[in-house]
């Protein structure tokens, strides 16, 4: 079923303040996947960063309504961006694990955008997530936030309606949490291996110096 006003809108705030705090203070290491099958391509092709030969590669799982998804984005991707893909020491995956009907159709909305504009509007949406995630009137909020970056109600709505464009999200999603264990936001792994939860830039430095 394609997103509507209606699932907007009757999605539970308490299902979005889950959405931000469902995660401990702290990040948990260890666990690993298999490479191979993590860089599989999926239903929607990838959103990278950097160079595709670069020693480290970080994929992140996250959703536009988690909090300490947003805090990252605030605080340590600038750092892992400057210091890390900038340079060539790393390549930066970013990947959906929508928490709710919102954060689905915030996906929708930056996969809409022109692939040079996608983590310009990714970033944006993270900056002003207070602005559209958690108000009374999700779906107006989000129109209007959508109508920021260059959508109309038409194109906003046919955004909505796109259900190749949702199975894909949920897709990428449901693999996450199948095949690799992802049950929470954030969720990272460091050329397979698994790290749950927000990273300071000074642990984000601690991990990714095992890989370089």
């Amino acid at each position: 079923m394609s997103l509507n006003r209606r699932q907007l809108i009757l999605r539970s705030s308490a299902g979005l303040l889950l959405a931000g705090t469902v995660l401990p203070a702290l990040p948990a290491f260890a666990q690993a996947v298999d490479v191979e099958e993590l860089m599989k391509p999926g239903t929607l092709p990838d959103k990278v960063l950097g160079n595709e030969d670069a020693p480290l590669t970080i994929v992140e799982y996250a959703s536009m309504t988690c909090g300490h998804c947003a805090n990252f984005h605030k605080t340590t991707y600038p750092h892992l961006k400057k210091e890390y893909v900038e340079t060539g020491k790393a390549r930066f995956v970013f990947r959906e694990f929508p928490l709710d009907p919102v954060a689905s159709a915030a996906f929708m909305l930056a996969r809409s955008v022109p692939e040079d504009k996608y983590f310009e509007v990714v970033d944006f949406m993270f900056a002003e997530q207070r602005a559209w995630a958690f108000t009374p009137d999700p779906y107006n909020s989000l129109l209007n936030f959508a109508k920021q970056i260059g959508f109309t109600q038409e194109s906003f709505e046919k955004v909505l309606t796109d259900q190749a464009l949702l199975d894909g999200i949920n897709a990428t999603r449901d693999r996450a949490s199948s095949e690799f264990g992802v049950n929470s936001t954030p969720t990272f792994f460091f050329n397979g291996n698994k790290v749950n939860g927000a990273i300071s830039p000074e642990e984000f430095d601690k991990e990714a110096a095992k890989y370089l």
